[in-house]
């Protein structure tokens, strides 16, 4: 939605917080305002109008003292103004004003009450408080500069070099000068041993359905990203049953280095199947590679996964953006909560499978999240992720672990979420789709894409360079020549050890072969891509 700046401490030169605020101007292209508090703090935003068009202006000033800036969406920002805001007096429509509210009536205690996809700093004289939404949907950093003085911001670029030390701001959380850090979000998911409850299939439809409708919140035009595979395909189906209630078409938005692309042809299936008014796009391999300096910019990590899968979603988002879409829905997070990857069928066991789909959904924050906000943000593209609502994952991540193992079903990852949808009188999707094998993202917009990067990364590195790589770079040392090619890059655009640091390094468990994607797993290559239902007709 935005990109925010505040700066809690005097003295800061007001035009060098402009500027430094205008390095995330791609994050809220159609307005930029800045606010000094009355004891000398400065909070800026760069905004993206989504909701509220016209009087939905930040920074915002509460009732009293207090002055906020928000990126992101509160979805429950009507509730709230209805029940326990109903005394407050609103300045705009806008949902982010509710927090300053919030703020002014219950102090610090008020975070957990949002329902949404958020980032936020409130100044109130010297007191302020940051927050940031449970998943780490919306990007968060905060710093200290030499003079003592607190920064937070949407992206590093404001306070790399501005900074002496940085660092991304935990997801759950909220921060004040009294408390320090607090977690907020305690869901009883986050212990392994709670995941004791049988698949409820009706409320899994529900909840991801309530998710969706949510997130169609937008006083301009949403559309879907459709890459063809289950995730995408399911809140793309579930958004357009939603849109046409209301009458209305839902646009939907596919990309592959060309027409036979797997999941170009996937999505055109499915965009025809509801009825969507679709878009392809369409990339080449060398221009994926002649924008590699600048997306890793805007990303602002050197993760190999990320970048892989950020140079189609880039071109994507800048697709969209000109045909004046400002929001779209994404599938990250299924995979996660019910262990889709293709190694997490080699789990040893049921709780080593449960264990890491909770480690994989508390990390998204440093790789999936990331990539879908940065490079969507990139152009001023909104992504929402019904996946990772509140209410869903405490019905997704409480089942019983054995219920969601692709063992259980002859190796049908996901199987849980596919049979949740799979009602035949109204269908959701195509057969062949529902029950498609997962591709990574980076691999199903064709696959000579990740083997063309491999071997151009591999070229700009020589072997002289590749054995210096742990002194170059002795946190998180690059283990092959794209990785450091990659790293390179971001070194150059970032070479404080705090963002370096920012990074988080993951591969596949369970496995021999580390490479991350999809396509390292030997079921990828043995596996039928139409998964037959019948070898698992008795259901759950």
């Amino acid at each position: 939605m935005c990109g925010i700046l505040a700066i809690i401490g005097k003295g800061k030169n007001e035009e060098l917080v402009r500027q430094l605020s205008k390095r995330m101007s791609h994050r809220g292209p159609d307005e930029s305002d800045l606010h000094i508090t009355e004891n000398g703090h400065i909070l800026s935003h760069e905004r993206l109008s989504i909701i509220d068009l016209h009087s939905g202006r930040q920074p915002i000033k509460g009732c009293k003292s207090a002055w906020m800036v928000h990126n992101g969406e509160i979805y429950n920002h009507q509730e709230l103004r209805d029940t326990i805001l109903k005394d407050h007096t609103f300045r705009s429509k806008s949902d982010s004003e509710v927090i300053v509210h919030l703020y002014e009536k219950f102090g610090y205690d008020f975070v957990h009450m949002l329902d949404g996809d958020f980032a936020f700093v409130v100044i109130d004289g010297d007191d302020f408080i940051a927050g940031r939404d449970p998943m780490g949907v919306k990007p968060l950093y905060y710093g200290l500069d030499e003079r003592g003085r607190v920064w937070f911001a949407s992206e590093m670029k404001p306070l790399a070099d501005q900074c002496r030390t940085f660092s991304t701001f935990p997801p759950g959380h909220y921060y004040t000068p009294k408390t320090g850090f607090v977690k907020y979000y305690r869901p009883e998911y986050e212990d392994y041993r709670t995941a004791v409850a049988d698949a409820n299939l009706d409320l899994i439809r529900e909840t991801l359905t309530e998710a969706t409708r949510k997130r169609l919140m937008s006083d301009v035009p949403i559309g879907v990203l459709l890459s063809g595979g289950l995730d995408s395909s399911l809140t793309s189906s579930i958004a357009a049953r939603l849109l046409k209630e209301q009458g209305k078409t839902l646009h939907s938005f596919s990309i592959g280095l060309d027409p036979e692309a797997p999941d170009a042809k996937a999505a055109r299936k499915v965009a025809t199947f509801l009825g969507t008014e679709h878009h392809e796009i369409h990339f080449t391999i060398e221009q994926g590679i002649d924008i590699l300096d600048k997306l890793i910019w805007h990303l602002e990590t050197y993760d190999v996964t990320s970048v892989r899968a950020s140079t189609p979603m880039y071109f994507l988002a800048k697709a969209i953006t000109e045909k004046g879409i400002k929001v779209v829905l994404s599938g990250e997070g299924a995979d996660e909560v019910f262990g889709g990857y293709l190694y997490f069928r080699n789990a040893p066991t049921a709780d080593d499978f449960q264990k890491e789909t909770i480690e994989r959904v508390q990390k998204l924050f440093t790789a999936d999240l990331l990539r879908a906000d940065k490079s969507t943000m990139a152009h001023g593209l909104e992504a929402r992720v019904p996946f990772l609502d509140k209410a869903f994952l405490d019905v997704a991540m409480a089942i019983r672990p054995e219920e969601k193992q692709p063992k259980t079903y002859d190796g049908v990852e996901k199987y849980i979420l596919r049979k949740a949808f799979d009602t035949p009188e109204q269908p959701y999707l195509p057969d062949e789709v529902l029950w498609r094998q997962k591709e990574q993202f980076s691999d199903g917009v064709g696959y000579s894409w990740i083997d063309t990067l491999i071997e151009f990364a591999a070229s700009q590195v020589t072997d002289a360079e590749f054995e210096k790589a742990d002194e170059l770079f002795p946190y998180n040392t690059p283990t092959t020549k794209e990785a450091f090619y990659y790293r390179r890059i971001f070194h150059k655009h970032f070479p404080q050890v705090s963002a370096a640091q920012t990074v988080r390094k993951w591969i596949p468990k369970w496995q021999e072969n580390t490479d991350p994607s999809g396509r390292a797993n030997a079921a990828h290559i043995q596996a039928d891509t139409n998964i037959a239902k019948s070898i698992i007709a008795e259901g759950v």
